[in-house]
């Protein structure tokens, strides 16, 4: 798994917990971990998609 998915799944959990104690923080920490791990998850799949390009211009 990568660090972006544990990221997000990390927030996920932490919002839920903000939710079951009334933790409006916690929630919205939750939320903010969930959004940075979805955007480092993008980050890498744009690395991936650059390096494919470059791939496929070398053949």
């Amino acid at each position: 798994m990568d660090s972006g998915k544990a990221k997000e799944i990390g927030g996920r959990a932490k919002e839920a917990a903000g939710a079951l104690t009334n933790d409006d923080e916690r929630r919205r920490e939750g939320q903010r971990e969930q959004s940075e791990g979805k955007i480092d998850q993008a980050k890498e799949h744009i690395r991936d998609a650059v390096d494919d390009v470059k791939d496929a211009i070398r053949r």
